[in-house]
Order: structure tokens, then sequence, then C-alpha cells
């Protein structure tokens, strides 16, 4: 094979990974609308921290020298970037339409910057600003107006919070956590945020038989939307770059309402519709010229 020949299946291979991931972030939107309503926020969240981690456990195992002595900010930054942003996004599909978190999710972004501006001193510019503030309509138009007739301003607030905590772990990450293995860390984040959730787990823990469905939606959210998610993530980041990797921010929330209209026969409302185009053109304002932003660990 010519290296010209090699250079384009190579880029296919990745750009398949890339819709790929997408796919799988935006059907974890899909996975918790199905389980949490019978598994509630933090039994639901605790299975999926406890698969997630298992499948990063080797990762973890290799470095576990270099992680020595790092536990505290391990255990800071994983409740920040897993425990709590995903107990708020399971509570907001327990109440309203999965792609309502889908696009609140791609705020991730635009808090990034806002967090890095606000904490780190790192300029905002007028750009990144509308960014900002066109973000900040769309969920304005998120909280105030009903999808399909159900009021959804709580779960947008919630799903929108869950996304300032990914925007503020990932300003984190690189200023205290960084030249660690990135899926090691992430491997170590999930397991320390299920030691932390599994007195609410168990004291949460339904009472009731839970349907195949239910544990099957959970197990994947697990294995599938968090392991293999991210280490397919840290793949990317790898053969493409940071850049390129960040395009799956756009790719997410329009599997994630997709999947929940295909399976879930959710309606796509002129809402949401409204919403995402608001907070999607804010995110392209906020990334485009400027150098690779930092990828978020989304849902």
């Amino acid at each position: 094979m010519s290296d010209t020949a090699h250079t384009s299946a190579c880029e296919l291979k990745a750009m398949i990974e890339l819709v790929l991931l997408g796919a799988i972030w935006g059907g974890s939107f899909l996975l918790m609308r199905v389980a949490a309503p019978e598994f509630g926020p933090f039994a639901l969240v605790e299975i999926r921290l406890v698969f997630g981690a298992l499948v990063l456990l080797p990762f973890v195992y290799r470095v576990r020298k270099r992680l020595a002595g790092r536990w505290r900010a391990l255990f800071a930054i994983g409740m920040i970037n897993s425990a709590v942003p995903f107990t708020l996004f399971a509570w907001a599909t327990q109440i309203a339409p999965a792609g309502i978190s889908a696009i609140a999710n791609s705020m991730t972004a635009l808090f990034a910057v806002l967090f890095a501006g606000l904490m780190f001193g790192e300029k905002v510019g007028t750009r990144r600003g509308f960014g900002l503030v066109s973000g900040i309509i769309g969920v304005i138009v998120m909280v105030g107006m009903p999808m399909a007739g159900v009021p959804v301003g709580w779960a947008a607030l919630a799903a929108t919070t869950a996304a300032a905590c990914y925007g503020l772990a990932g300003n984190l990450v690189k200023r205290h956590l960084a030249g660690l293995p990135p899926v090691a860390l992430g491997g170590a984040t999930l397991s320390c945020s299920a030691v932390v959730l599994l007195p609410l787990a168990i004291w949460h823990w339904p009472d009731h038989a839970l349907s195949a469905a239910v544990w099957t939606s959970a197990i994947m959210l697990g294995v599938v939307c968090t392991g293999i998610a991210y280490a397919l993530l840290f793949r990317l980041l790898d053969t493409i770059g940071p850049s390129r990797t960040a395009t799956v921010t756009y790719l997410v929330p329009l599997f994630g309402v997709a999947w929940a209209w295909l399976v879930l026969s959710e309606p796509v409302t002129p809402g949401m519709m409204i919403a995402a185009a608001l907070i999607l053109g804010g995110v392209t304002l906020s990334q485009s010229g400027l150098p690779p932003p930092v990828v978020p660990r989304q849902a």
C-alpha cells in the first residue's frame, strides 16, 4: 500500500472512530433515560462508575506508583469530573427527555473557556465572549420553554450544572494532574468517585426488582459509554490531536437527540432545535481560530 493510500485509510479509520465516539456518548443519555427512573440516580451512577473503572483498571495498575501521593487530588477531581455530573445527568434524564441533557452537555466547552478566564486568567476575547452569551441564551431557552408539553427547567439546570463541572474539571486536570497517563487518570478518578458515592448508592438502592432492560442499560452505560469511550477518546487524541477530536462536541447532542427519537419516540421540538443551535453556535465561536481546546469528558 502506498503512503497516500495508507494515510487515507488512517484518516477514514479515525473519522469512523470519531463518529463512533459521538454515537456512544450520545447514547449515554438514552441509557440513563431508560435506567434512571427505576434505579434512581445514585444507584445508577454507582453501577456506571464501577463498571467504567473496571474497564480502565489495567491502565491504573500499570502506573500505580506514579499515582501514589496524588490521591487527594484524584478524589477531588473525581467528584467534580464524575460523581457529581453523572448524578446530575441521571437525575435530569429521570424527569425530562434525554435530548435536553444531550444538548446541555455541549455547554462543557463554553464552561471550560469561562473557568479558564475567571480562575486562571486566560484571555476570553470578543469571539469567545459572544460564544458564551449565545450558549447562555440557549440554556435560558431550554429552561423557560416546555419541550413537548413537559416543563424541563430543573432538568435543564441540572444538566447545565453537570456541564459546568466538566468544564471546571478539565481546567483542574490540566493544571494539577498534567503528565499522568490520561486513560489511567480516568480510571483512577472513576474509582475514587465510586468509593465516595457507595454509601449513598447503598442507602438509595431500589427495593424492587429491576428489569433486564434496566440492568443492561446500566451496565452498558458503565462499560461502553464510560470505560470504552474513555479509552477511545484518548486513542483519538493520540492519532488526530485534541483540536480535531474536540469536534465530537458537535456530534454528541445530534446523536443524543436522534437515539431518543428513534428508540423512545421522544419528539424533537422547535425549542430543542433553537437551544441546540444557540449552544452549538456558541461552541463554534468559542473554538474557531483558537489554540486546541481541552477535550471535555462527556456524559
